[in-house]
This record gives structure tokens, C-alpha cells and sequence, in this order.
């Protein structure tokens, strides 16, 4: 490249970090290096260039710009609908600020020390929060309730031997599975570690069981793109993951169409951080981080519109994790949580 191509292109890449850092929080990350800054400029200015491509071209190709106002937060979340005969609309990409927080967010998460994990040893979970159900009545309608999910879990590296669960006054033994069933959908810390750290390898492998179980002809009203991103945050939120393979989680997160950023959200544990989030028939499913670490705190979905599970900004699920770790034994808590 030419000194002239160098500087054109670092160019519009300041130009497209400065609109997106805006509500990016600048909690301290290390350096990244020549290779990544070149990857991330090629990554953001692709999205940038798809974003401008969406939205300009012909009238006849163009229906409309659908400004969605969430009700938790005081934020625009920018659709795009595309008239084709051929299909669904496309989804927008990823917004630009969406990228800039999930790489930062990577960052921070590969600087973390890489402590070494046994076979013999399991990971301990501590969460709080809430889900809501539906269960019928006696007069055939439906009834909604709220589930705490406040507990602790010890789940073995692997997922073959047994583990335990502690809530509500009591313990209760998970059991083991010989032969390990782990997967996106039950993760272990040993599932975690075996993922690609390469962030377009891990999503081509997300998405291939997304569009596998919610694509066309699944009966699925998920979609691939809305599960690939629920997968993501079932990997981060429901074990321990080594580092890279977090730091590869967020930069293939920032990869998924739709994703977008909000300036302010409350876990379910009460703390304040910034989030991003992905809005799918009527709900958005945040992912909250600590504005001051780029700490992943906890994941809620809140309802755009009133319909049988709550009303229209009803928070229907919240989980945060408040402690994690590797232990030796189950019922032993990490030294430093």
C-alpha cells in the first residue's frame, strides 16, 4: 500500500471510530497490535461501506427507515426493511458503535491472565435475577408468573462428572453426563476452550447449528442471526470462557447483523453499565457490561410491545453473574470471585 492509500484509508477509519465512540465508554485496554488494528479497520470500514450501501440505494429498492424507541432507555434503534421478492428483508449491520464497544470489550478480555483449568476441577457459577413463564389455567387462558433465579451451580470442567446446585435454602445434584452431550446450547468450560479463537471461524460454526435449528423450514420464528447472537450470550453468561475464545465471542457479536449499542442499563444485580443489544419481534436482548472494566455483568430482554408476557418495557428476563470461577471440589468457593 502507498503512503498516500495509507493515509486515505487511516483517514476514514478516524472518521468512523469518532462517530462510533460516542457512548463507548473508554475503560482501559490494552494496546492492540499492528495485525489487529489492520483487522478491525478492514472489519469496521466494511461495516461503515455496508451501512451506506443499505441506505442509499434506488427508491424503488428502498421502503422505508423504521426508528424503534426502546422504553428502558432513551435510544434509537435503526431498522432497515428492503422491498425483495426474492425473500425477508435484510438485517442493518452491526452499528458502527456496536463494533467500537465489542472490540474494546475483546480487548479487555484477552488481557486477562490465562490461569491454567484441570480435568478434575469445575467451574462455579453465582447468579441472581429472574425469568417469567406462562402456564395455563383452569379456564383454558394463560397465566403469567415470575421465577427467581438467584443459586450457585458447580458444574465439572467437562460436563461427565456430577456437579451441584444450590438455591433456595437447598442443594440438589446435577448429574454428570459420561461421554460428554456438551454444546452451544449445554456449555462446559472444556466446550468453551475447544471453540476457534478466530472470530469469522466461531460465528461460521454459531450459525451453521442457528440456521440448522431456526432457518428456513425449522419452524423456528428465531431466525439465524437473532439465535447466533442468544448463543453468544448463552456461552458468556452461562460458564467460564477462556480468554480468547471471550475476546472471540465479542468480535464475532459485532459481526451479526442488527447488533446496536445502548448508553445505559441496570442488571439484575442493580449495577449501572453499558450494553449492547439486538432487537427481534418485539424484544431486545441486551448484553450489560461494567462501563469502567468492559466486565460482562448480565443479560435481560425487555418487551418493545405489550403481548401475553408483560407489557410494553416490562423487563421479563434478568440474570446477572456476580461470581465465577474454577474450583476443586463442588460446594468450595474461588478464592477470588
Amino acid at each position: 500500500m502507498s503512503g498516500a492509500e495509507g493515509q486515505v484509508d487511516d483517514g476514514r477509519m478516524d472518521d468512523g471510530l469518532d462517530a462510533a465512540r460516542g457512548g463507548v465508554p473508554a475503560f482501559p485496554v490494552p494496546g492492540p497490535t499492528e495485525e489487529r488494528q489492520r483487522e478491525r479497520r478492514r472489519h469496521l470500514l466494511s461495516e461503515i461501506d455496508r451501512t451506506a450501501r443499505l441506505g442509499t440505494g434506488s427508491p424503488a429498492g428502498r421502503r422505508r427507515y423504521v426508528a424503534v424507541l426502546g422504553s428502558a432507555v432513551a435510544v434509537g434503534v435503526l431498522t432497515l426493511t428492503l422491498g425483495s421478492p426474492s425473500g425477508p428483508p435484510p438485517a442493518a449491520p452491526a452499528d458502527p458503535a456496536a463494533v467500537a464497544l465489542l472490540e474494546r470489550t475483546a480487548l479487555a478480555a484477552a488481557a486477562e491472565p490465562a490461569a491454567p483449568v484441570r480435568a478434575d476441577q469445575y467451574v462455579y457459577l453465582k447468579v441472581v435475577g429472574h425469568t417469567t413463564t406462562l402456564s395455563e389455567n383452569a379456564a383454558g387462558g394463560m397465566d403469567r408468573s415470575r421465577q427467581r433465579e438467584d443459586g450457585e451451580r458447580w458444574t465439572s470442567v467437562d460436563g461427565t462428572r456430577p456437579g451441584l446446585s444450590r438455591g433456595g435454602g437447598r442443594d440438589d445434584p446435577i448429574p454428570g453426563a459420561p461421554g460428554g452431550k456438551a454444546g452451544l446450547h449445554a456449555p462446559t468450560y472444556a466446550f468453551a476452550a475447544s471453540l476457534p479463537d478466530d472470530p469469522d471461524e466461531l460465528l461460521r460454526l454459531i450459525r451453521e447449528d442457528a440456521v440448522a435449528n431456526h432457518g428456513p423450514g425449522s419452524g423456528s420464528t428465531t431466525g439465524p442471526d437473532q439465535q447466533a447472537f442468544v448463543a453468544i450470550g448463552d456461552l458468556l453468561r452461562g460458564t467460564v470462557v477462556p480468554p480468547a475464545t471471550t475476546a472471540a465471542l465479542y468480535r464475532a457479536a459485532a459481526r451479526v447483523p442488527g447488533v446496536v449499542t445502548l448508553p445505559g442499563a441496570v442488571d439484575a444485580a442493580g449495577r449501572t453499565g453499558v450494553a449492547v443489544a439486538r432487537v427481534h419481534d418485539g424484544e431486545r436482548v441486551e448484553w450489560i457490561f461494567d462501563g469502567e472494566t468492559g466486565r460482562f455483568l448480565g443479560e435481560r430482554t425487555v418487551l418493545l410491545r405489550s403481548g401475553p408476557w408483560g407489557e410494553e418495557g416490562d423487563v421479563v428476563t434478568s440474570v446477572a453473574v456476580v461470581a465465577r470461577g474454577v474450583v476443586d471440589e463442588p460446594g468450595r468457593l474461588p478464592t477470588s470471585r
